[in-house]
């Protein structure tokens, strides 16, 4: 059972979780995903399957069942084995209910050599995905990964405009937002001014090391956030925060 401890106090159904999580009515809304350990861990041996608890697999899964996309780094494609949506009967239904297409598809950003032609996140994938790169990705790789079935597009020179991969994402149609990472990816997001929500759970875990923390990056002036829920399971603590405009 996942209970709500703020703003209100109260036992959350399955459809309370889904107003909670659902993507509000905007032309766009980006909201990043991320799980850690108590003590900032993002990832145990470059995967964050094992930090992932039973309530942080639930609300992982709002955020891209009721998504038109869901915007990944190639890194943390090619580490997680991102092979696309594949809706069961429960997805399907509720992306029916919620009036989203049946299949959200995965947007990618690379600068070129970390996405493969044959990433199973382009050739697995039962929607077309879309790859964001730079002009300085090899022209050849561009060929490749469109022969593959991805739809490619040039949103950068050196390096990928994330403020461009966002409103390409909104003109195709596709505002509603998750990003699953990583920490590249979620820190030029901020440096451009675009993320909206920042949904963090907290797993009951220790795990030192020297694992990464959610976002890198260019710095930039700190902004404080509004908390906007605080769910539990009696161990996760599961966070939403929004980004003032």
């Amino acid at each position: 059972m996942i209970r709500e401890v703020w703003p209100s106090s109260r036992d959350l159904a399955e459809d309370d979780l889904e107003q909670l999580y659902r993507y509000p009515a905007d032309p766009r809304w980006l909201a990043v995903n991320f799980v850690s350990s108590t003590d900032g861990a993002i990832a145990v041996e470059g995967r964050s399957g094992a930090l992932s608890t039973p309530a942080d697999r639930i609300v992982y899964r709002l955020g891209n069942d009721l998504a038109d996309v869901v915007l990944v780094g190639a890194g943390t494609a090619m580490a997680e084995g991102f092979e696309g949506m594949r809706p069961d009967t429960a997805t399907a239904d509720r992306r029916r209910r919620f009036g989203l297409a049946p299949i959200a598809p995965v947007a990618v950003v690379t600068t070129g050599r970390s996405l493969p032609a044959d990433a199973p996140v382009i050739t697995k994938a039962a929607v077309p995905t879309l790859v964001f790169t730079s002009s300085a990705a090899p022209s050849a790789l561009r060929d490749a990964w469109e022969a593959h079935g991805a739809r490619v597009f040039v949103v950068g020179e050196l390096s990928v405009s994330a403020e461009r991969v966002v409103s390409t994402l909104v003109a195709e149609g596709l505002g509603r937002i998750d990003c699953e990472g990583g920490p590249r990816l979620f820190g030029s997001l901020i440096e451009a001014g675009v993320v909206d929500e920042f949904r963090l759970t907290v797993a009951p875990f220790l795990v030192a090391g020297t694992a990464g923390r959610a976002s890198l990056g260019a710095p930039v002036d700190p902004a404080e956030l509004e908390l906007a829920s605080v769910l539990t399971d009696g161990a996760s603590m599961l966070l939403r925060y929004l980004v003032p405009r």
